[in-house]
């Protein structure tokens, strides 16, 4: 399989397939890097289909060079992407893992894309923040005082994030969506995907 490795915008990117008239557009998850794609692009480059995948901020090539993965620095990124897309390829689609997914449907809101694959999607961040605020012993007002608190289990819980997810919901979300979700998932919970789903006419 052709694979080129390229920069959208300056951000290192993986190009998967032969040249063709529709692609998609990969996005990794936490921890994640632009060559998970791979796997996914052996099966879609086969059938006509190319495969741009890119290292979100701190991930990746980009592990240390100083980004953090947050919204108002992956979504610039990822519209950057989408419009590279746009210009090589006639009909452009999404593949998502985790919270690439969240960061992608604020990035794609209002595109015209012709489909949407996600993996264990974060489809609520504010529920997420809140359980894990829970799961710290957190309260809004000592979070909101202190700006950032770190948790036992890894995650740093941020007021300025929380904030600017309530002022950014998903709620124009309207691409064709087919979700595979983790029985096991403990960052999303069935009754909130299940919710999403019927809210955005998605298969789940």
């Amino acid at each position: 399989m052709k694979t080129e490795h390229l920069l959208t915008g300056g951000i290192p990117a993986v190009l998967y397939g032969s040249a063709a008239a529709q692609g998609y557009l990969f996005l990794h998850g936490q921890m994640g890097y632009k060559e998970e794609a791979e796997e996914f692009a052996q099966v879609v480059c086969p059938k006509g289909r190319q495969v741009l995948s890119i290292d979100l901020p701190g991930h990746g090539e980009r592990r240390d060079r100083g980004g953090e993965l947050l919204p108002w620095t992956a979504v610039p990124e990822i519209q950057t992407a989408l419009d590279w897309a746009g210009r090589r390829w006639e009909s452009v689609s999404l593949r998502a893992n985790s919270i690439g997914a969240y960061f992608s449907m604020l990035a794609f809101a209002g595109a015209t894309i012709e489909k949407a694959l996600f993996v264990s999607p974060i489809v609520d961040m504010e529920r997420l923040i809140c359980d894990m605020m829970q799961w710290a012993k957190v309260t809004p007002e000592q979070l909101c005082e202190k700006g950032e608190i770190t948790t036992e289990f890894g995650q740093t819980l941020s007021w300025r994030y929380l904030c600017w997810v309530r002022q950014h919901p998903l709620d124009g979300w309207q691409i064709p969506t087919a979700i595979l979700y983790a029985g096991q998932d403990t960052m999303t919970s069935r009754d909130t995907v299940t919710a999403f789903a019927q809210k955005h006419h998605a298969e789940l």
